[in-house]
């Protein structure tokens, strides 16, 4: 262990290993020959970024907790594979390919199809491979020598087949509805690509004459938050329980719509709400679903007013050629002149915008494809509900439930040059129309010239294939390995695309797997958010570049950090000062520890510690010490066994920190000097047991931390012939329970306890380490005594780690005058200060500084009492208090406990 510098450095390292683990194999399924061909194959899929994605701090998360499961899995000798891929991103990477054009002064329309999708995959080419070198430099160990893409010919065979299958069976279709539709990206969006955010708007009460008066009734007033598009008005609605208005239901009563002339229906339907507004709704089937529904069901007329680009059209008559936006003003204006815009109320209400560039989506009828979800959402909640899904936390089940139960047929054409091209194919001579897995370039009725279909397919319509298309199929080469190693066994994701995704995959899978499900788990990581629980986002000025988190701090550090916050309750506020330095500090900690091993290590004898194999080395027990180290080490890896099943990945982490910091660094290391320092036969054992415990320790730790755990592995005389910590033998719970020995644990936690309690008196106190001090113990409950015993028999530990002048432990200890006491479970720590402290002087310090210490937390909690700071004040300056009152608090209760022991 001679070449492990004396700095941890995780530059010098991360991208040199990275290249080793690739160019040997280990990321294969087969992990270079040492996977074990007979046991349970681990599958899991990446969700593909986009081509035109960059790494962010929800996909550093999210590959991490699915880098721990993989790595963890090819430990255990299971034939492991991670696909790894990218999503054609069709709007996104159109987008981009546009406005490249645009710099140069073109057009698509300007280079024409065939040369713009060309434009796009030199685009992919170029860029396309930008996240996926990101993932490398985070660690994961995707089986990148088979990297998948949603446009890759087989792929497209795989998209082809489903939606000709479905064309067939009568589950795609062709129809006009209202769609969600992007004026910007000039393409249609399914309902779970529309984002909502809640706008401060108005609502504007209009006057529509009616034709003839009925009674005392000459108009009607009905409300709307979009007045532009009375304009393709064609009803009036009310309820038919609402009694203000069934005179003029009963007499058929039409309006004089304002503007254009037109005459239009006064009717009842019972979707219309009656404590709307007036009770009297504008209806406009070409620019509402409700409104379209209400237009099927009454026989209305449908009048679409505005182009793709929602400026208004001709049937907007003098309004045409404005956009939305001037037209809603000049249609309030003109209803302002006529005398009949009766009043605007202030009103809030919630606005859909394009997932992709955010702008305001249009309700707009149009032709496009549907897939009719109703028969294929059944069987996919049965699924979850029979358990061959389960979602992680279970608690998202009820989301998905909510959505598959109400769900709607969605739309997959989309109006754009970049993607899977719909599948269907017209002959313009004879009105032949039909779907096929191959080009059609010739009618096969009146054999007259074929064309396609215009449109392209949304891109989750091809993603929904991913667990399956990325085997090959529907390739018959595909089905040996669909056989041996389908369902794939997790899918970690994020929760706003449960819809999305998620639920799709499961469709389809189910349909063409032959009832199969694509995973067995799902799990929905946590948010990150940033310090003061804010979404982290660009225009927010707060998102975090994890690429300069790896540059700063190491992948590992990074790693570490987001794993050990995870819960399975809530979201993950990042605060990268605060984890980020703890994270570097337990990698520094555990170089150091290792550095001492090595430095240990000068005549150790590494073919007699193996076992009697020539394997592995194995441990030595001499001391009360050792017992405990290999106690807590059992404990420790039985726990990481149940956090796997659970994917308690916080959990996990907090463990290891816990048994590497505390229980191997600063107490099992400190420990092993007497016995290093001691004969031959305690040296030997603390050789052996500091080697085994670490190999042991960092095997648990690799799937987290990956290139410190293998830099110091390989430099481990462990006797261990495997040449990689990535496929080295993951610890067997089993195999370590032996080890647990619950009364060495209770001997050397107690020691512990009291040897900290000395040292954290001699902290307060300011006393010198070299200082003798007497040290009195009293136990407590039913088996004080036997404790009492314990403790009594790590004596010369204690007086040799505390430096005490005399130690006692008994259940019937009295507390000596003038000392100290510090609470721990099952003790009090009795430390003698007389002569050592003057008791008034100290009083009367403390007793200022605590004055002075309760007069600034008053202020910082008067402050945080104070609705008006806590609203206006910026997050950042709200926490900051937030914590230096915490701080504050934290003193005066140090300060109490001095005045206590000073009575």
């Amino acid at each position: 262990m001679t070449d492990l510098p004396k700095s941890y450095d995780h530059g010098q390292m991360e991208e040199a290993l990275f290249a080793s683990w690739n160019a040997r194999g280990y990321f294969d399924r087969d992990a270079a020959g040492f996977a074990d061909a007979l046991k349970a194959p681990y599958t899991v899929v990446i969700p593909p970024p986009n081509v035109t994605g960059m790494l962010h701090m929800g996909h550093a998360l999210n590959n991490t907790l699915q880098d721990v499961l993989v790595r963890r899995a090819r430990m255990q000798g299971r034939p492991t594979r991670w696909v790894v891929g990218t999503d054609h991103a069709g709007i996104a990477t159109q987008n981009r390919v546009e406005q490249k054009l645009a710099s140069e002064g073109r057009t698509r329309f300007d280079v024409g199809r065939e040369a713009f999708v060309e434009a796009c995959w030199e685009w992919r080419e170029k860029y396309g491979s930008t996240i996926i070198g990101q993932l490398k430099r985070m660690g994961c160990s995707c089986d990148f020598a088979h990297e998948q893409f949603t446009m890759d010919a087989g792929y497209a065979a795989a998209v082809r087949k489903v939606f000709v299958e479905w064309y067939k069976a009568g589950l795609v279709y062709r129809g006009h509805r209202i769609i969600n539709w992007c004026p910007r990206c000039t393409t249609a969006l399914a309902d779970d690509e529309v984002e909502h955010q809640e706008e401060d708007g108005h609502l504007w009460y209009l006057r529509y004459p009616l034709v003839e008066p009925v009674g005392e009734t000459s108009y009607l007033v009905v409300a709307t938050t979009r007045p532009e598009t009375m304009l393709g008005d064609t009803g009036v609605a009310v309820n038919p329980q609402d009694g203000r208005y069934a005179a003029l239901v009963e007499a058929g009563a039409r309006v004089l719509l304002p503007l254009t002339g037109r005459e239009i229906p006064v009717f009842a339907d019972d979707y219309v709400d009656a404590s709307f507004g007036t009770g009297a709704v504008k209806v406009t089937p070409a620019h509402d679903p409700n409104d379209f529904d209400m237009g099927q069901r009454h026989g209305l007329e449908q009048i679409d007013i505005l182009t793709e680009e929602a400026v208004i059209n001709a049937n907007g008559g003098r309004f045409a050629g404005m956009t939305r936006e001037q037209a809603r003003e000049a249609v309030v204006g003109a209803f302002e002149e006529l005398g009949l815009l009766d009043h605007v109320e202030e009103h809030g209400h919630a606005v859909g915008h394009c997932y992709r560039c955010n702008t305001t989506i249009e309700p707009w009828l149009s032709e496009q494809w549907f897939v009719s979800m109703r028969p294929l959402a059944a069987p996919a909640v049965a699924a979850v509900r029979e358990g061959r899904v389960a979602f992680n936390p279970q608690r998202w089940e009820n989301v998905y439930f909510q959505w598959m139960e109400n769900i709607r047929d969605w739309c997959i054409s989309r109006q754009l040059w970049w993607g899977h091209r719909i599948p269907v194919f017209y002959c313009d001579a004879c009105g032949w129309t039909d779907a096929s897995e191959t080009d059609v370039e010739l009618c096969p009725v009146c054999g007259e010239p074929a064309r396609q279909d215009e449109d392209v397919l949304d891109t989750w319509f091809s993603s929904q294939l991913w667990p399956f298309a990325t085997t090959g199929w529907p390739d018959a080469a595909a089905h040996a390995e669909l056989a041996a190693n389908y369902p794939t066994q997790v899918l970690s994701t994020a929760r706003d695309i449960i819809f999305l995704w998620v639920a799709r995959m499961v469709t389809s899978s189910l349909y063409f797997l032959e009832g199969k499900v694509p995973f067995e788990d799902v799990l929905i990581h946590p948010t990150v958010l940033d310090k003061h629980g804010v979404p982290m986002s660009k225009s927010r000025g707060n998102g975090i570049d994890p690429l300069e988190l790896i540059e700063e701090y190491g992948a590992d550090s990074m790693r570490f950090g987001l794993a050990l916050q995870v819960t399975g309750s809530q979201d993950l506020k990042f605060d990268k000062d605060k984890i980020m330095t703890m994270a570097r500090n337990f990698a520094t900690k555990i170089w150091n520890a290792a550095r001492f091993v090595a430095m240990n290590l000068e005549d150790f004898d590494l073919d007699a510690a193996r076992d009697g194999q020539g394997g592995r080395i194995r441990p030595l027990v001499a001391t009360d010490a050792d017992r405990w180290i290999l106690s807590r080490l059992a404990r420790l890896t039985a726990g990481l066994a149940e956090g796997q099943e659970g994917y308690d990945f916080g959990a996990d982490a907090r463990a290891l920190y816990r048994f590497f910091w505390s229980e191997f660094c600063d107490w099992y290391i400190e420990f092993s000097k007497g016995q290093l320092a001691a004969g031959r036969v305690q040296r030997v054992a603390a050789q052996r047991n500091l080697v085994y415990v670490l190999d042991t320790a960092l095997r648990l730790l690799h799937p987290l931390m990956p290139f410190l755990t293998e830099r110091i592995w390989l430099s481990l005389p462990h006797g261990d012939t495997r040449p990689s910590l990535m496929v080295a033998a993951w610890p067997d719970a089993g195999d370590l329970a032996p080890h647990i020995d619950v009364q060495a644990e209770r001997a050397i936690d107690a020691l512990c306890a009291v040897v900290g309690a000395v040292r954290g008196t001699r902290a307060r106190y300011g006393l010198s380490p070299k200082e003798p001090l007497a040290v009195t113990v009293r136990t407590s409950g039913a088996d004080g005594a036997a404790l009492a015993s314990l403790l009594m028999g790590q004596a010369p530990q204690v007086e040799a780690m505390a430096r005490t002048a005399c130690f006692t432990a008994s259940p019937d200890a009295v507390k000596p005058p003038q000392s100290s006491v510090t609470v721990a479970p099952s003790l009090e720590v009795y430390v003698a200060l007389e002569g050592l402290v003057d008791f008034e002087a100290e009083r009367g310090r403390l007793a200022k500084e605590r004055q002075k210490r309760s007069a600034e937390l008053g202020k910082l909690e008067q402050k945080l009492s104070n609705e008006g700071f806590l609203t206006r004040a910026d997050p950042a300056v709200v926490e900051k208090v937030r914590l230096d009152a915490a701080d504050l608090d934290a003193a005066l209760a140090l300060i109490d406990q001095q005045l206590a022991d000073l009575g």
